[in-house]
C-alpha cells in the first residue's frame, strides 16, 4: 500500500475543488463537519452526498455512525454500511468506546468496514486491532494538545500494530502541520485525513511558484 491522502470534509464543494488535483483517493467526515458545511446529518442527505462523491471520483469514504446506545449506534451502522459499494467502499466510523466496541463487533460480524476514531491513546490500538477493525484514527494535533509528544504516539501504535501482525491500518486525523505528515511517513505510516487549508499548504511553495511563473514568461521569448 502507498500513500493515502483523504480529505477531511462534508463541503461537496471543497470535495470538487480538490479531486481535480488527483492528490486525493477519499473522504472523511463526521457529524461535526457536517453541521460545519451545514449538512443535515440524516441518512437520505448522506445518501446523496455518498453519490455526489462517487460522482466525482472519490474511491473510500469513512462517515460516522452516531446513537446514544448499543443499538443506536449499530443500526446506524448497518445503515451506513449500506451505502458502500463495490466502486465506492464505506468504511464506518465508530469512536472506540466500549459501547462502540460492541457495535463494531457486530458490524464487522455483518461483513461491515469499520473504522475507530478518536483514539488518544497506544493501548487503544489494541482494542481495534483485537475485535478487527480495518482502520483507526489518532487525534495527532488533540494529542498534543494535552502536552504529550504525539507524533512519537503514533509511531509507537505502529509498531504495536505491525509487531502484532494486525491488519488494522493506522488512519491518522487532526493534523495541522505538513511536516507531521512527512515525519510520520518516514516512520512507514501512511494514510492521512487532512483539512482543506492544509492541502493549500503542501502547494504553498514561493519557489516552486516563481519557477513556474519563470517557465511561462520564457515560452514568449
Amino acid at each position: 500500500m502507498s500513500l493515502t491522502l483523504l480529505l477531511d470534509s462534508a463541503d461537496p464543494t471543497i470535495w470538487t475543488k480538490w479531486f481535480r488535483s488527483g492528490i486525493f483517493h477519499g473522504i472523511t467526515t463526521n457529524p461535526t463537519l457536517l453541521r460545519k458545511a451545514g449538512q443535515p446529518c440524516t441518512f437520505p442527505n448522506l445518501k446523496q452526498l455518498t453519490q455526489r462523491a462517487k460522482d466525482i471520483g472519490c474511491n473510500e469514504m469513512h462517515i460516522q455512525a452516531w446513537g446514544n446506545s448499543f443499538k443506536e449506534i449499530k443500526n446506524c451502522g448497518i445503515t451506513l454500511g449500506k451505502l458502500s459499494s463495490p466502486e465506492m467502499p464505506v468504511h464506518v466510523k465508530i469512536p472506540i468506546t466500549k459501547t462502540g466496541s460492541e457495535a463494531a463487533k457486530e458490524l464487522i460480524a455483518a461483513k461491515i468496514s469499520v473504522t475507530f476514531t478518536a483514539c488518544f491513546e497506544s493501548k487503544q490500538v489494541l482494542l481495534a486491532a483485537a475485535i478487527g477493525a480495518n482502520y483507526v484514527a489518532p487525534y495527532l494535533g488533540r494529542i498534543n494538545d494535552q502536552g504529550r509528544n504525539g507524533q512519537a504516539e503514533l509511531i509507537t501504535m505502529k509498531k504495536i500494530l505491525d509487531r502484532t501482525c494486525s491488519h488494522c491500518k493506522i488512519l491518522v486525523a487532526s493534523i495541522r502541520d505538513s511536516d507531521e505528515i512527512c515525519n510520520l511517513a518516514s516512520h512507514g505510516i501512511q494514510i492521512f485525513t487532512i483539512s482543506d487549508q492544509l492541502a493549500e499548504d503542501f502547494f504553498n511553495n514561493e519557489t516552486t511558484l516563481k519557477a513556474a511563473q519563470r517557465f511561462e514568461i520564457d515560452t514568449q521569448l
